[in-house]
């Protein structure tokens, strides 16, 4: 059988379109004779905006909608951000494919009366906008002179109300502004030292059904394969902690010739605890690092630090 369609489910979201028009336009370079469209929706996290992330729940907050396309007949693929794709996907459904990543790091925006100022340099007192409890955590414990404030909305909506002052400046993901074109609002690219990214961050990954194997061949044209090593070995870390992509977990990956180091994080909401490791291993069993680096921090503390922060912020009903 030959596939002559592919339809992708998509979230609205400016940034997600961007995504998925690369996919579109990159598989049809690929597969030229395939008629391939977009279904567009809005999901649970991008209609509630008026409540922090970690309240509302994040099982699919991001996903639900676009995979409930697919086992319906409705898209034969979605495009997400890989950081928003729970570890454990619905029964029928894989994750297909993993795109090469683009910087995974957090980044600092500042206003312009902040244009002097970086992390290190920041006043007391500074109002710091992030919806993410792993960059809260990380950076509670590393300036806890700071304020920090939730922020939701889109990208440009979030650098809108910087820019009005009702920030001094945001912490948001490099690939996400790069995406956008807004590589001139990154006024600093934040260490690992400091912030260790989330799961999967900078990647794409392509969920599709499984037993279609016309669907999963076109997917795989763009599969790049050190990112799906690193980004496999972060997932399994995640899946293994039963964390999920709202709670304070962060990792780190590279590849060194035929070895994977991953490096990992958890911290409690205040930041005062915070216990971070380091796990390598052969490039080819990406899952067994995760899992190793997983309950190296078990023993050291992480499951009663993940249990305390999930009774702090258990999603109202």
């Amino acid at each position: 059988m030959t596939l002559d369609q592919l339809r992708i489910a998509s979230r609205r979201s400016q940034l997600a379109m961007v995504q998925t028009n690369w996919v579109k336009q990159e598989l049809g370079k690929r597969h030229p004779d395939l008629v391939i469209s977009v279904e567009a929706m809005a999901t649970q996290g991008d209609k509630i905006l008026d409540v922090a992330l970690a309240k509302i729940g994040d099982k699919g907050l991001f996903t639900k909608e676009l995979e409930a396309q697919m086992l319906v007949g409705r898209a034969e693929i979605a495009v997400h951000s890989l950081k928003d794709l729970p570890t454990n996907l619905p029964e029928g459904l894989m994750l297909g494919c993993i795109t090469e990543r683009e910087d995974p790091a957090d980044a600092l925006a500042v206003n312009k009366k902040n244009a002097d100022y970086q992390l290190d340099t920041l006043p007391a007192g500074s109002v710091v906008g992030t919806s993410s409890l792993r960059r809260l955590a990380q950076l509670r414990h590393k300036y806890p002179e700071l304020i920090f404030k939730d922020v939701r909305g889109n990208v440009i909506t979030r650098l809108e109300k910087l820019d009005s002052g009702e920030y001094d400046c945001l912490i948001l993901a490099a690939a996400g502004l790069s995406r956008l074109g807004f590589e001139n609002r990154i006024h600093q690219i934040i260490p690992s030292e400091i912030s260790l990214h989330a799961v999967g961050q900078g990647a794409l990954g392509i969920e599709c059904v499984e037993g279609n194997p016309e669907v999963l061949n076109v997917i795989k044209s763009l599969e790049h394969k050190p990112t799906s090593l690193r980004c496999l070995a972060e997932r399994s870390f995640l899946r293994e902690l039963e964390g999920g992509c709202q709670v304070p977990i962060g990792v780190n990956s590279k590849i060194e010739s035929e070895e994977l180091i991953l490096t990992g994080m958890v911290a409690s909401l205040d930041g005062q605890r915070l216990i971070r490791d380091e796990k390598r291993g052969s490039i080819n069993n990406p899952d067994s690092i995760g899992i190793d680096l997983a309950n190296s921090l078990k023993k050291q503390g992480a499951g009663e630090i993940l249990q305390e922060i999930f009774e702090a912020v258990r999603p109202e009903a």
